[in-house]
């Protein structure tokens, strides 16, 4: 597995090694012990999330709060989205900025999101499927977001802005001004 660093402090693009012939290819989704090596984190998998979007879908940028925080380690099984993580913690030196990851069906890229830190995902092919395993139960109590066009932090989507399909509930996620965040 190739690890590397993002901009944003302890968030992590990982890839898988492939191994393919004839047949097709397999690969390692996830392996805790090389995942710790290329890392120095431990990840414990508690739950594993699906989602199949259309193009155009925006989703996030969601986190959750508190004891119930997740860090999150998201792959692309089929299409391909431009995916983000936004630094929330106020004492990192990242806070504020954001990493930005192509992943896709094709590159097999996994992006290792920490605790603290938003998520959200832009679909760029007609349907694109993620997965994401996550170290903590979705509680809807500490279900948190922050508005994807927040001015604060200026995330560049790459489209236009009429091209982008919200769900009710991330047309009316609040500014990160508007929150007191609990990491």
């Amino acid at each position: 597995m190739k690890a590397e660093k993002t901009n944003l402090k302890d968030c992590w693009v990982l890839e898988p090694d492939v191994f393919e012939d004839e047949r097709g290819y397999f690969y390692e989704g996830f392996n805790a012990v090389k995942f710790k090596k290329a890392t120095g984190f431990d990840f414990d998998v508690k739950q594993i999330n699906q989602s199949r979007s259309s193009r155009g879908v925006l989703r996030g940028l969601h986190f959750q709060t508190g004891d119930k925080a997740q860090a999150k380690l998201v792959s692309c099984v089929e299409g391909e989205v431009l995916d983000v993580a936004v630094d929330l913690r106020k004492d990192s030196p990242t806070f504020q900025q954001y990493a930005m990851v192509r992943l896709s069906a094709h590159n097999k890229k996994h992006f290792y999101i920490p605790k603290g830190m938003a998520h959200g995902f832009l679909v760029l092919t007609d349907h694109a499927k993620l997965m994401y395993q996550v170290d903590e139960l979705y509680s809807r109590e500490h279900d948190s977001g922050i508005i994807y066009s927040d001015p604060e932090i200026s995330i560049s989507w790459g489209i236009p802005e009429e091209e982008i399909i919200l769900s009710e509930k991330d047309q009316n996620l609040p500014l990160l001004s508007q929150l007191n965040l609990d990491f």
